[in-house]
């Protein structure tokens, strides 16, 4: 089991410092990871007048200040980027960080919102269209191909984007979804770990059986053997976290992602966020 820690990239985290500090602490705690969230301006009504921060400007304050944690997004809505800028930015990301990348990939949201504010698309299923095409470029572009592409969506001629990850042949990605939606989780399958959220909301730890059943459902739809990660999160309290997390091990999860309830303030807090995270990840 590994232990992350997870800010938006709002509020005092608008700030490459502020992350920079956590990412420290953290390190310094006994984390083995940090990870941000990528939006542009979430949801309107709840984010009106806060700050954001650019996650990839973010993730390079927390590289430079960092020397083992792992780095990354949870999640990158691939739809909203284009897959030559977005391969770019994390595979000097990877560089810089040598090798220390973990690439979250997802829908995003709320579409309305992300996308829909900026003239955007705001079909699911064409937004799906371009997450998994997408994808599937940037792991051509992460291995330092040449690539040629005619998709739905996308359209490339004789192109390489060097310099390609250290990280081969790319780093790991991880994907997100709703359970018990079924799609996402087949797309999960195709990669390298399942990012879940549940009804429960984020911040509320789910249950080992929810956990039990998304481990089944994507074990059973991979094709590739090797090492897979299913990543589940929710607030602790570091005297009782042990208890939490515990039962989610054994139901599946290979990491534990400590993050804010979604409505509370603490969620964008440096300071609160601190406190959590100089009090160490638990311990099983």
């Amino acid at each position: 089991m590994r232990f992350s820690v997870n800010v938006p990239n709002f509020g005092d985290f608008a700030d490459a410092r502020a992350v920079a500090t956590v990412a420290r602490a953290a390190e310094d705690a006994g984390w083995d990871g940090l990870f941000v969230w990528d939006h542009v301006v979430h949801n309107k009504a709840a984010r009106r007048g806060q700050p954001f921060g650019d996650p990839w400007m973010l993730l390079t304050a927390a590289a430079l200040a960092t020397s083992t944690i792992r780095l990354g997004t949870l999640v990158t809505p691939v739809a909203r980027r284009r897959p030559e800028q977005l391969a770019r930015q994390v595979a000097t990301l990877d560089v810089l960080s040598g090798g220390r990348v973990v690439f979250g990939a997802g829908l995003g949201g709320p579409v309305e919102d992300e996308f829909g504010s900026f003239g955007d698309e705001t079909d699911p299923v064409v937004l799906a269209e371009r997450l998994d095409e997408g994808l599937g470029l940037l792991a051509r572009y992460w291995a330092g191909e040449r690539v040629d592409h005619d998709g739905p969506h996308y359209r490339v001629r004789d192109v390489e984007i060097l310099p390609a990850t250290v990280q081969q042949p790319r780093p790991p990605v991880w994907v997100g979804g709703f359970w018990p939606a079924r799609r996402p989780f087949r797309r999960a399958a195709r990669w390298d770990g399942v990012v879940p959220l549940f009804a429960s909301g984020h911040g509320e730890p789910p249950t080992p059986e929810e956990v039990r059943e998304v481990a089944e459902y994507v074990t059973e739809h991979r094709e590739a053997t090797g090492p897979y990660d299913v990543v589940v999160g929710g607030l602790t309290a570091p005297e009782a976290a042990a208890d939490v997390v515990g039962p989610l091990a054994a139901a599946g999860a290979t990491w534990w992602d400590e993050r804010g309830r979604y409505t509370a303030p603490e969620l964008y807090s440096l300071p609160a966020v601190l406190r959590r995270v100089e009090a160490g990840p638990p311990r099983l």
